[in-house]
């Protein structure tokens, strides 16, 4: 007999809807624990099965905590703002609202359908204005800390999509710079952006990554990111000039093998120490370097592109004339946007060099001399410095630089400040006014949320702004004064509302509106859930997200919004499950699977095990058909145990299956807490293959199997509770326990050997001594006729496994 999947999944979503089942509980008396996913963005294309693995893991996760009785907040919501239901909205003459508002119904049926045990109450939106209100306030408040700046920066400008991309947003398609949606083209344009100051916080992003419980890869990305570097600032005198360029370097102990000044193409001296008929070169080559992206400037590659400014510098040491050259492997975020070009101990350096014939002076000793020479070493042509190795030398030529006021200790980040302009209409608006009288001000935190204006008729302008500038009764406003101003017409990136989102959903109230986040009540709230106890994400999110979260959340801490340094205390970056054709799951290859079509097939359920059951949690795995026939099949079997062998379950325990039940228990226990599904549904499939086996199944061990199996099969598992007379639901239920003795095995077996050699097995009960085991040994004929030969010199013993007797030969028959 097979289940009806249809009835039960309506039956029991139903039921736990009406009954308030999976509410967050208010009364904290309990232990806590805050599971959260990376909450996702509703497109228009709906979820493939790929998207399901993370929430599964995490409904499983916060359905074992709230058995084991914790207090469990499990919630969900909407990344909902971005460029995708803008582009929409300019194609249809749509506003994005609908749109959005759609696409957010279907990807919330979907996850109901799957019996998630999501608190619907705590769902969030980050397009609501109430939600945005405390966006806007978070940003205000950093704003009054003195991290937001307004400032020229070259950004990624795409005309067609008339507005500012993020790295992440970019593509390199032969050669060019284009969008990643559309492939529309992309320069580099310099452009008036708000910037947050996330290089101050840089030195504790870094040190707060050692006490977090994520993934090592996690951590070197977010350190890679950030990029620390332990160096010194070094000033070249600019010749017959008053101007100086501080240079960053990590190896100062080279310095008398500098053969030229190198400056990143964005340096403001760049257009001044360009001289002698260079401009039109160098004008050229900047314009080409505009259709670069920082990670194709950083390629390692022989072909080194540079130009000489027609300028010198002077060398601090020995007044040596070194040409200063534009290069645009020198990124100008990066320490000072200058550097020493040392070509024969730096790779990009030599390159240059060997292309425009610039000097090569060595200065450190290599047995080969295979250029570029770049580790340790004893210094040559370095007067003062000759005969020491780097370390030595780094540390003698800081000491002689700072005396002569020339060079001081420093340490830089690759890490830069954070471009937080974007030129759309979908966004979260500014709260900032500029005035007429020159000042700019923030709006009154009581006036707060700005409100995005409603419009069917998104207009790009030409002139690089916001459709927003469009929009002059947004635009235009009047101070109480009578002093005029325009609001920002800019908007936030869809970071801003991601950086939050975890403080949102304990704030929020079961009317839709937010306790106010700097509220005592908030704080409490706050103190009682933080931090997140497992964020579950794909590890494209790694770097960036994880990363602006952090910041807000280190400022927030800093202005006692929050109790706690850090939001998310351990992360785990879940595998993806690929397609039939073991390529990652996308629209533009046609390989997802609808998990509708899966639902209405195999069952929610089945989807769920098949999921956990594929393989570990982190790897990733092809789709496999069959491999859901198959989890259907098994969950079918579950189902007969109780419609059609009935019988078998009975209230008297003889004693058949405490071994297996216990065993169960602890394994299925003991894998969850190391999130090891797969292994904890073997288990329990082994333990089905008990009960048809024996025949005779203890009724509250079978009803400890129901509770492990509603974390996975969560319908089926409330139908047989229901069929096996139980009150109210699984979910409530208190998690079985097992009893240790019966863990400990029968026996173990001892291998006996001679001079490593085997001589011979003993079955025999766990944990007996060295004296016990050559008790057994003296008593076993075969043993002693073996042994009688041989004079015993050694014994070497490990319990349950194994005894070695290290001997002598002698022929006791001549004795």
């Amino acid at each position: 007999m097979i289940y009806s999947h249809r009835a039960l999944e309506k039956k029991w979503q139903e039921y736990w809807k009406n009954k308030q089942i999976f509410k967050t509980p208010s009364n904290m008396a309990t232990k806590k624990t805050y599971i959260l996913d990376m909450f996702p963005y509703p497109s228009g294309a709906g979820l493939h099965v790929g998207h399901l693995k993370g929430y599964i893991a995490t409904d499983v996760m916060a359905r074992f905590r709230k058995m084991q009785g914790y207090a469990v907040l499990h919630p969900i919501g909407w990344d909902a703002f971005g460029l995708p239901a803008e582009q929409y909205a300019l194609k249809t003459k749509n506003n994005p609202v609908s749109f959005t508002l759609e696409n957010i119904s279907n990807f919330r049926h979907q996850l109901q359908r799957l019996g998630f045990s999501y608190d619907y109450n705590k769902e969030i939106n980050t397009t609501d204005p109430n939600y945005y209100q405390w966006t806007q306030w978070i940003f205000s408040q950093i704003y009054k800390k003195g991290l937001v700046q307004l400032k020229w920066s070259d950004v990624n400008w795409c005309e067609k999509l008339g507005t500012v991309l993020a790295n992440e947003e970019v593509l390199v398609i032969e050669g060019k710079m284009v969008s990643e949606r559309g492939h529309y083209p992309v320069i580099k344009k310099p452009m008036q952006q708000w910037v947050l100051k996330i290089t101050n916080y840089a030195s504790r992003l870094l040190k707060g990554l050692d006490d977090l419980d994520w993934p090592n890869s996690v951590k070197e990305l977010q350190r890679n990111w950030i990029g620390e570097r332990l160096g010194a600032l070094v000033d070249f005198k600019i010749q017959n000039s008053l101007e100086k360029i501080s240079v960053f370097t990590t190896r100062l102990d080279t310095i008398f093998g500098v053969s030229a000044i190198i400056l990143a193409p964005e340096h403001p001296l760049v257009v001044s120490l360009t001289i002698n008929n260079n401009e039109q070169q160098m004008n050229e080559y900047l314009s080409e370097v505009k259709m670069k992206t920082d990670l194709e400037r950083q390629e390692l590659n022989n072909d080194k592109q540079g130009v000489f400014t027609g300028s010198y510098a002077l060398h601090p040491l020995t007044n040596e004339l070194l040409p200063i050259w534009v290069a645009d492997y020198v990124l100008y975020h990066y320490g000072t946007g200058a550097i020493m070009c040392v070509p024969a101990h730096s790779g990009e350096d030599y390159h240059l060099a060997l292309k425009y014939n610039l000097p090569i002076k060595i200065v450190i000793e290599n047995d080969n001399m295979k250029m570029p020479i770049t580790g340790n070493g004893i210094h040559i042509n370095s007067q003062f410095l000759n005969g020491l190795n780097n370390e030595q030398a780094i540390s003698k030529i800081i000491n002689v630089l700072e005396a002569k006021a020339i060079a001081k200790k420093h340490t830089t980040y690759k890490l830069r400040d954070w471009l937080f302009s974007r030129q759309r209409y979908w966004g979260e608006p500014f709260p900032i006014i500029f005035w007429d009288d020159g000042t700019t001000g923030l709006v009154d935190e009581l006036d707060l949320p700005v409100m995005l204006p409603l419009t069917n008729n998104i207009v790009l302008t030409v002139n690089g702004q916001s459709p927003l500038a469009n929009m002059v009764d947004f635009v235009n406003v009047t101070r109480n004064d009578g002093v005029k101003g325009k609001r920002d017409t800019n908007t936030m990136p869809q970071w801003a509302g991601s950086c939050w989102y975890y403080l949102a959903y304990i704030l929020k109230q079961d009317d839709g509106s937010f306790i106010p986040l700097n509220s005592k009540t908030a704080f409490k709230l706050l103190e009682q859930w933080l931090p997140v106890d497992l964020y579950v994400g794909g590890q494209e999110h790694a770097v960036l997200h994880l990363l602006y979260a952090r910041f807000w959340h280190q400022v927030l801490y800093d202005l006692k919004v929050v109790p706690t340094p850090e939001p998310f205390m351990k992360l785990v970056n879940q595998g993806m499950i690929l397609g039939v054709d073991g390529e990652k799951m996308s629209k533009s290859k046609d390989n997802g699977v609808n998990p509708d079509d899966i639902i209405m097939t195999h069952g929610a359920d089945a989807l769920r095990v098949y999921e956990m059951f594929m393989g570990p949690l982190t790897a990733s795995m092809p789709w496999n058909i069959q491999g859901i026939d198959g989890t259907r099949r098994w969950l079918d079997r579950i189902y007969r145990l109780v419609t059609e062998h009935l019988a078998w379950i009975i209230k008297n325990n003889d004693g058949q299956m405490d071994k297996i039940y216990h065993q169960t228990v602890f394994k299925v226990t003991t894998d969850l807490e190391n999130l090891g599904f797969n292994t904890a549904l073997s288990s329990l499939m082994v333990f089905v293959n008990a009960c048809y086996k024996t025949k005779q199944i203890y009724l509250p061990y079978f009803l400890g199997f129901i509770k492990m199996l509603s974390l996975f099969a969560v319908h089926l598992a409330e139908e047989l509770w229901l069929i096996l007379a139980q009150e109210n639901s699984v979910a409530v239920q208190k998690w079985p326990e097992y009893d240790a003795k019966y863990l400990v095995k029968d026996e173990v077996v001892v291998i006996i050997q001679v001079n490593g050699k085997l001589r011979g097995k003993l079955n025999v009960v766990p944990n007996l001594s060295q004296e016990e085991i050559l008790k057994i040994i003296q008593n076993d004929d075969y043993l002693q006729k073996i042994l009688y030969q041989y004079e015993i010199k050694q014994t070497i013993f490990v319990m349950n496994k194994i005894i070695n007797f290290v001997t002598k030969v002698v022929d006791k028959h001549d004795d």
